[in-house]
């Protein structure tokens, strides 16, 4: 058994009932880019309506303008979802050499996200902060309560941001010697913050702001497209979900346990610095 760069191990394929059918190759070539399609429609459905709303009420003067941050988040996530389809479209089409030009841009954009994720978290709290010290007192509770929820968010962007970092890192390690475990853990990392858009499908039943343990579930529901085909067509579970749930569980398990925790909530006041 051969490894990538002496850490993941590559994987013969196990012939299946399958194998040889055309639907079966064709089905190979185009569910990850159907994921990424999938993920793309996920992204617009959650942040379409909200963002309306939240443009509505700042031209009503209900709350402040969007920092330049999320704008510049807003552009950044939407580049690299654009960049997964195509990557995905090229090889799908053949086009492999161009596949592995383009991705260069993924050393590019993920560090931009990355970093722009750390800026959004603090600029969106502040933006409470700051209107809980000149509210007037009826107003206060409210903005107590959101201040605390968005407390609780962080959790989950820092939990986000930790995660789509490791397993991008993970994929980028992957993609010269295991192919296989490079395109599933780039669409497995990308399912990751598609949370932020879930909560925001207020039709959705949930768990929040109680406990985040909603969240999670949706992300597998929104990634078991691709693990069925997977146990179908290789009988068996790929190496990279079993890498991905490895890291992912124990991280969304410990969010849960400190979610809206005294402790928590004095230790997001200190990383924010009020």
């Amino acid at each position: 058994m051969a490894t990538v760069a002496g850490t993941f191990p590559i994987k013969e394929r196990r012939p299946d009932l399958l194998s040889g059918t055309p639907r079966a190759h064709a089905i190979d070539r185009w569910i990850f880019v159907a994921m990424a399609a999938w993920f793309i429609v996920i992204v617009l459905t959650g942040f379409i309506p909200d963002a309306l709303g939240k443009i509505a009420a700042v031209q009503a003067g209900q709350r402040p303008p969007f920092p330049l941050v999320m704008h510049m988040h807003a552009v950044a996530m939407g580049s690299f979802l654009l960049l997964l389809l195509a990557q995905t479209v090229m090889v799908a089409t053949g086009r492999c050499e161009l596949h592995k030009r383009l991705g260069i841009a993924a050393f590019l954009l993920v560090p931009v996200l990355v970093v722009v994720g750390i800026l959004l978290a603090p600029a969106m709290y502040y933006q409470t902060w700051d209107a809980l010290q000149t509210a007037p007192a009826g107003a206060q509770a409210k903005l107590q309560e959101l201040l605390s929820i968005k407390e609780d968010i962080l959790l989950l962007q820092i939990s986000a941001g930790l995660l789509f970092g490791t397993f991008i890192w993970i994929a980028l390690s992957a993609r010269v010697g295991n192919s296989g475990l490079h395109k599933r853990m780039m669409l497995l990392a990308t399912a990751v913050p598609l949370g932020a858009s879930i909560d925001r499908m207020w039709w959705l039943p949930s768990s929040l702001p109680a406990s985040p343990w909603a969240t999670d579930l949706y992300i597998f529901a929104a990634v078991s497209p691709m693990f069925v085909w997977d146990v179908a067509r290789n009988r068996g579970v790929h190496e990279a979900y079993r890498i991905w749930l490895a890291i992912y569980i124990p991280v969304a398990l410990l969010v849960v346990g400190l979610w809206d925790k005294p402790w928590w909530h004095a230790t997001a006041r200190q990383i924010m610095g009020v």
